[in-house]
C-alpha cells in the first residue's frame, strides 16, 4: 500500500494531458439577436396593433353611419355660343345646372372650396370659383356655373378636325370638372379636409338663333376621382 502511494505522489512521465476545453459566450451571438431584434419585433407588434385598431374603428363607423357617396348630376346645360376665330380664340357661353345629392342620414358636408373648370379637347378655357356652403343630411343642393367669355385655345390637327365635325352636327363634347375641398361632419365631430375631383363629360347641343336645339340635352351622371 505504501509503495502505491509513493508512485502516485511521485513525478509523472507519461504522455502529456491536454488542458480542458474552455467555452466562450459572446453577447449578441448565438440563438438570440440582441436589442436590435427586440426593437424590430416591438415595432412590428405596434404596427399590427395599429392596423387592427384602425380597421375595427372603420368597420364600427361604417356599421353605425352607413356612409354613401354624394351624387352629382348635370340636369341641364345651355350652350348659346361656341366658336373659334382665326387667331385660335374660342368664344363661348355655357350655363350648367348641377344637382348635388347627399343621401346620408347622419353625415353633413362642408364644401369649403368649389372650383369649376370647363374643358374642350383637354384644353381648359374657363375657371370659376363658386360660393362655399354646408350641406345637411338627406339634402339636395344646386350649383349653377356660367362660363362666358373668350380665351385662347390651341387645337392640333386632329382636335380641329373633330371640332369641325361637331360644328356640323351642332353637338359639342365639353367636360366640366369640379375641384373640391370638403369636410365631413358626424354629430359634433368634423373630419380633416379632402380634395376630390368630380368629372362631368357632357354632350351639349348648340342653341340656334331661334332657340331650337340640335339635340335634346340629357341628364349626365358625374364621376368621383380622389
Amino acid at each position: 500500500m505504501a509503495e502505491k502511494e509513493a508512485q502516485l505522489n511521485g513525478a509523472y512521465y507519461g504522455p502529456s494531458i491536454p488542458p480542458p476545453t474552455r467555452h466562450y459566450h459572446r453577447p449578441g451571438r448565438g440563438s438570440g439577436c440582441g436589442c436590435g431584434c427586440c426593437l424590430l419585433k416591438l415595432l412590428f407588434n405596434i404596427i399590427i396593433t395599429a392596423v387592427v385598431v384602425i380597421g375595427l374603428a372603420v368597420l364600427i363607423f361604417w356599421l353605425i353611419f352607413r356612409p354613401n357617396k354624394v351624387k352629382f348630376h348635370v340636369t341641364d346645360a345651355s350652350l348659346t355660343e361656341f366658336n373659334f376665330t382665326t387667331n385660335n380664340t374660342l368664344h363661348y357661353n355655357l350655363a350648367v345646372n348641377i344637382t348635388v345629392r347627399n343621401p346620408n342620414k347622419r353625415i353633413g358636408i362642408y364644401y369649403d372650396r368649389i372650383e369649376a373648370r370647363a374643358y374642350y379637347e383637354d384644353q381648359r378655357f374657363n375657371t370659376l370659383t363658386l360660393t362655399p356652403f354646408y350641406q345637411g343630411h338627406k339634402n339636395t343642393s344646386f350649383l349653377n356655373p356660367v362660363f362666358s367669355g373668350q380665351n385662347l385655345v390651341v387645337l392640333g390637327a386632329e382636335e380641329t378636325s373633330k371640332f369641325n365635325e361637331e360644328k356640323t352636327s351642332g353637338i359639342y363634347s365639353i367636360d366640366v370638372k369640379l375641384y373640391l375641398r370638403i369636410r365631413f361632419k358626424v354629430g359634433k365631430v368634423k373630419t380633416g379636409r379632402f380634395k376630390p375631383k368630380i368629372s362631368c363629360d357632357l354632350k351639349v347641343p348648340l342653341s340656334s338663333a331661334d332657340g331650337s336645339l340640335a339635340g335634346a340635352p340629357e341628364t349626365t351622371r358625374c364621376d368621383w376621382d380622389f
